[in-house]
């Protein structure tokens, strides 16, 4: 890996590497992705048939698109045993983590005659994209449903593509039946994201649309905010680690290319105090990178995006940190807890040597949908808050509102809304 002194310079340079990535920047695909979406708007399950058969290869209609009970049952007697109790213990953990997010309505009744609240109610659907293909992402599948089903989703609709043969991968298939999906639909790309925001003869419309996707997925839900809510636009994925000379290299180097092997664009970034660790890391990595069988992506993401930054003080490397607002961020320092003290913008935090980023992603129970390029500056992980809404409560007696009815008016008035000042006024002619 390079290894570059950082300062303002590189330190710009770097984030306007990182900026390349941002799937806004995509626009050559922007028109076949728009042109997909409002052609499933106007033409529903015709649309989708005819794009699952392009796309996918697979050849379904209305009575084969929705995943039937007895393929959940043949999908289940296909997983590992072993895979399959892992799935449960991650469940677990993801759900006790999840539950301690719940929000109660509240309610503050005043002796002046005023109540004020506020009322949370869950989001009646929700629509979960997962993708498909050769892989099989059953954590991202346990990830997107079980906060919602939490959170209290009465209807969360899962839509996959499937594979030539018209079915869904079985272990994919199979976390979602555990975690709570109602409904699972075989379709992907920009063809599933559309159905699901406005609805087909087969597919319902959703409140809101979540999950992880290639380009076409994430700029087809740019294409449909507004009509339905959306969770964010994805990225590729990153990692940043801040490390000290107490760190151990061979341990930093292969967190690093837990995230870079992702692909070609994900971002895997080392920022130390210690240029001898930075000569190490980078000896461990082309070490790792002699036997590990996703090489060729890894080389790739690690030229493209690849960092080993050595700064002066502990100081500037948060404050470098916080500058690339990083999706996944590991502290291997003498005082991890001290340093994430001063962490401003991350998406997930992990502290420690025994910390390592997957057990983010599979199993600790945060959730590891996270921010990415730079979003972490406003955005947060996927959480029981992405499906909830909220509700204001007002009421006031008369003799509260008496109280106030004269200082309405004049606010009303300055803004010269007479009517409304009229709508408090009559109340006491």
């Amino acid at each position: 890996m390079r290894i570059i002194t950082l300062d303002d310079r590189s330190m710009e340079n770097i984030l306007a590497d990182m900026l390349k990535r941002d799937p806004n920047n995509y626009d050559s695909y922007t028109q076949t992705v728009e042109a997909i979406v409002n052609d499933v708007r106007n033409r529903r399950d015709e649309a989708v048939f005819e794009y699952t058969a392009k796309f996918d290869h697979a050849y379904l209609d209305a009575s084969g698109i929705r995943v039937t009970e007895a393929e959940i049952q043949e999908a289940m007697e296909q997983v590992d045993a072993g895979l399959l109790d892992v799935m449960k213990q991650s469940m677990e953990n993801i759900r006790s983590y999840h539950e301690k997010q719940k929000r109660n309505s509240w309610f503050d009744a005043k002796p002046d005659g005023t109540i004020l609240g506020q009322k949370v109610t869950a989001l009646e659907s929700v629509g979960v994209y997962v993708p498909g293909g050769k892989a099989a992402y059953p954590s991202s599948v346990l990830m997107n449903i079980i906060p919602a089903e939490v959170a209290g989703v009465k209807q969360i609709v899962m839509v996959t593509p499937p594979g030539k043969d018209g079915k869904v991968n079985p272990v994919t298939l199979t976390a979602a039946h555990l975690a709570g999906a109602t409904q699972v639909y075989k379709v992907g790309g920009a063809q599933a994201v559309a159905a699901l925001a406005f609805g087909t003869q087969s597919i319902p419309r959703v409140n809101k649309i979540v999950g992880p996707g290639n380009i076409f997925v994430a700029l087809a839900k740019k294409a449909v905010y507004g009509h339905v809510s959306i969770d964010s636009i994805a990225g590729p994925s990153e990692i940043l680690v801040i490390a000290d000379d107490s760190a151990n290299p061979r341990f930093v180097a292969a967190d690093l290319l837990s995230q870079a092997e992702h692909d070609e664009l994900a971002s895997a970034i080392l920022v130390t105090t210690s240029m001898d660790l930075a000569k190490k890391v980078s000896l461990e990595v082309e070490g790792f990178l002699k036997v590990l069988p996703r090489s060729e992506i890894i080389s790739k993401s690690l030229d493209n995006y690849g960092y080993i930054l050595v700064a002066e003080s502990m100081e500037k490397a948060v404050e470098a940190s916080n500058s690339i607002a990083p999706e996944h961020l590991e502290i291997v320092t003498r005082n991890p807890f001290e340093v994430m003290t001063k962490i401003q913008n991350a998406g997930a935090i992990f502290i420690g040597e025994y910390s390592s980023e997957p057990l983010g992603d599979y199993f600790a129970g945060p959730n590891h949908i996270l921010p990415t390029n730079g979003t972490a500056k406003f955005f947060s992980p996927l959480g029981v808050d992405d499906f909830i809404k909220k509700s204001s409560i007002i009421y006031y007696s008369r003799e509260a509102l008496e109280k106030a009815h004269k200082e309405i008016e004049l606010f009303a008035e300055a803004e010269h809304l007479t009517a409304h000042a009229n709508s408090v006024r009559v109340r006491f002619e």
